[in-house]
């Protein structure tokens, strides 16, 4: 098995940042590549929502070793092997709450095939939503949209599921307050 993977890498300018911590497109692709002929046949891709926290699981499936039930992520083989799966996941949820020295806003969020929902909260608090299919550049925030308030009751409700699936305690404590 050869696997190559590599960090986000920082921004270039794009929404006006320097950084890679912040939820948009540009910081949540992250290269992966995976050769084994036994498994994988050339040229084949996946399209599922894939998260960091899937490496380990399938580091391990890959080795016969027991996935600990207390890992977040999943292993990606059932991807590979069926190409498909039905029970995989339609969200990926993102969380940041480091202030530090990166200066960047703590914040978290949801992010289906489609849409993409982030709650910015501390020194400011206020939401973005965006259409990945027409503004795959997240540049117009949708949020307030009247056209879009029962979109965003979904997400919102979604969001907590993952924060609550993810014993996010922090994130869970800011829902409630709304």
């Amino acid at each position: 098995v050869v696997i190559y993977a590599s960090d986000q890498g920082f921004y270039l300018g794009e929404h006006g940042w320097f950084d890679k911590r912040f939820m948009y497109e540009e910081s949540e692709h992250m290269p992966f590549l995976m050769r084994y002929p036994k498994l994988i046949k050339p040229g084949t891709k996946v399209n599922e929502l894939l998260m960091g926290i899937d490496f380990a699981p399938t580091f391990l499936d890959l080795a016969g070793a027991t996935i600990p039930a207390d890992i977040q992520g999943k292993s990606i083989l059932p991807l590979l092997r069926k190409k498909r799966s039905k029970d995989w996941r339609q969200q990926v949820y993102y969380h940041y709450y480091e202030k530090a020295e990166h200066n960047v806003m703590k914040h978290f969020g949801i992010r289906t095939k489609r849409y993409k929902l982030i709650r910015f909260y501390g020194e400011g608090d206020f939401w973005e939503l965006y259409d990945l299919q027409k503004d795959p550049q997240e540049v117009k925030n949708v949020y307030t949209d009247p056209a879009n308030q029962v979109l965003v009751v979904d997400l919102k409700r979604q969001l907590k599921e993952l924060a609550a699936g993810y014993r996010d305690e922090e994130a869970l404590s800011i829902m409630n307050q709304n």
